[in-house]
């Protein structure tokens, strides 16, 4: 399955808008004029046009809306809003001025509150904590969510597991311990992101060292309590645990250590106990199976913003706003 393709040709149809906020990184405009042409999304670039141009040497990204926060007609109101929503947290209607006329993703996040963008891109040049901490002061968690959580999307090439190959690996990069009402949100998160960017319908697992009791330690009470919240919380869903990860994804293991489990031996996102297990589960997968991995990816925000690797290519972020796109939809 070639899932960046038809991440794409799912991107094309959507004709989203994305902000784009870092126009003061290279790789942002390139990636801008490689979006703008393969018509992926409708493009917001921040800042003064002169200025963003100047800075473009010779790429086409006359396409693009600039929008500068110093002339943009809604900054007022912009900053009127956010010192409602942070004055109880000290900030006076001065810094709520001053933070949307000069801190882009800010100024970017308002611009998908406000519905002027659908979605947000950013992190090439700023640190995930940086670009989480306006979504989670402006946009919030999404409804019946309780956490901000990361997934990649996993393509095993030669694979017949999971769906063709394809898995949900979840969280791989941001909660590090989370506990067992934090995984059921995970879980929860995890399978409406691959039924809306894989477009099959999703069977959790809820990883372990155990499956179905084969041992007794509070971790694995963890797990199970999870399992037990995150069926109450979706119940549309399938999802069931604790499984080790054979009994999860191999049929004939699946039906011989969790006999009557309609998940196991059939999973396609895999929900990890904490981070430790979750990034290393992602990286022996990408490097031993050779499998394609896309993400981190993040989910759980009212409104779709994805943070991308300060170490990323331009190709990278044409990939996020794609996927971006899709979960607009």
């Amino acid at each position: 399955m070639d899932f960046l393709k038809i991440i794409k040709e799912r991107a094309v149809a959507a004709n989203k808008t994305i902000v784009l906020p870092e126009t003061v990184d290279p790789r942002t405009l390139q990636a801008a004029a490689a979006i703008l042409k393969e018509k992926l999304a409708k493009i917001i670039l921040v800042g003064g046009k002169d200025e963003i141009m100047s800075r473009a040497e010779g790429l086409d990204i006359s396409g693009a809306m600039f929008i500068d926060p110093v002339s943009y007609e809604k900054s007022e109101d912009f900053a009127a809003q956010l010192y409602e929503m942070r004055k109880a947290k000290g900030m006076t209607l001065d810094e709520a001025k001053e933070t949307i006329l000069n801190n882009a993703l800010y100024f970017g996040v308002m611009l998908v509150k406000s519905g002027a963008a659908d979605g947000m891109v950013a992190g090439a040049a700023n640190s995930t904590a940086n670009v989480l901490r306006p979504c989670l002061q402006i946009l919030k968690t999404a409804p019946g969510i309780k956490l901000v959580s990361s997934f990649f999307v996993m393509c095993v090439p030669d694979c017949e597991l999971g769906h063709n190959g394809v898995f949900v690996f979840s969280d791989c990069g941001l909660n590090q311990n989370p506990t067992a009402e934090e995984l059921a949100s995970i879980a929860v998160s995890s399978a409406t992101s691959f039924k809306q960017l894989v477009g099959a319908e999703p069977v959790v697992a809820m990883l372990s060292h155990s499956t179905k009791g084969s041992a007794k330690h509070p971790d694995v009470d963890k797990v199970v309590e999870a399992t037990k919240l995150a069926k109450e919380l979706a119940p549309e869903y399938l999802i069931d645990g604790e499984f080790q990860l054979d009994a999860a994804i191999v049929p004939k293991i699946g039906a011989s250590k969790a006999p009557g489990s309609p998940a196991a031996g059939k999973a396609n996102v895999l929900i990890f106990p904490d981070l430790d297990s979750g990034n290393i589960g992602y990286k022996l997968t990408e490097r031993l199976a050779k499998a394609s991995a896309f993400g981190p990816i993040t989910q759980g925000i009212a409104k779709p913003v994805n943070d991308l690797s300060r170490g990323c290519s331009y190709e990278d972020i044409v990939g996020v706003v794609a996927v971006t796109a899709v979960q607009c939809v």
